[in-house]
């Protein structure tokens, strides 16, 4: 297969389980539920130690792109393994591969897309990292800082505040729009339309 047949793999970071599935720091997997809804696709498990769904992004016909969109079922800062096996799986090369995760360093609800750089703290993209080197697409979802003293851990496990959550659908519905845009327009296009 050449790099030009080979899938898209989308990565929605976050942590497993109904205990979780509010957090902050599971942002990541919010995108990548709706990205599969827009695909017309059901998660399935994968012996990747991960849930997939396969699929066509963009317009029917021949700009349209064939995707994975995957959410690792290992806890956030064990990510990379799951996605390492499923980009050997999948015969993905390293630039095709995109990482939606939450990030502190930018305010709650804006967007910051880009290839490669440092993991800034993030356990997720660390691990991601670690397993396959930093050369992969990322979409920073902004949850801003934690309030006062509050510590950085408790703060990403915790659920978004019932103010967040008014315009959580629509930021969410703008992270899967950038990640669209990204894989079918490419990086540059994409950080001029979604980067704020």
């Amino acid at each position: 297969m050449s790099d030009a047949d080979s899938p898209w793999l989308i990565v929605g970071l976050g942590n497993p389980g109904p205990e979780y599935a509010g957090n902050r720091h599971n942002a990541g997997f919010l995108v990548a539920d709706l990205l599969a809804g827009r695909v017309g696709g059901r998660f399935k498990a994968h012996k990747a130690r991960a849930q997939v769904v396969e699929g066509r992004l963009g317009a029917p016909g021949p700009g349209s792109r064939r995707v994975v969109i995957a959410k690792p079922m290992s806890y956030m800062n064990l990510s990379g393994g799951p996605v390492s096996a499923l980009r050997d799986f999948y015969k993905v090369p390293l630039e095709r591969v995109v990482a939606v995760h939450d990030e502190l360093d930018i305010d709650y609800g804006a967007l910051r897309l880009k290839l490669g750089g440092g993991d800034n703290g993030h356990n997720g993209l660390k691990s991601m990292t670690k397993a396959m080197g930093a050369g992969y697409h990322r979409v920073r979802f902004g949850i801003g800082r934690p309030p006062g003293r509050m510590d950085v851990a408790a703060f990403v496990l915790k659920d978004f505040s019932a103010a967040e959550r008014k315009e959580l659908d629509y930021f969410v519905d703008r992270a899967a729009d950038a990640v669209e845009c990204l894989v079918e327009d490419g990086l540059e296009r994409a950080q001029s339309t979604y980067n704020s």
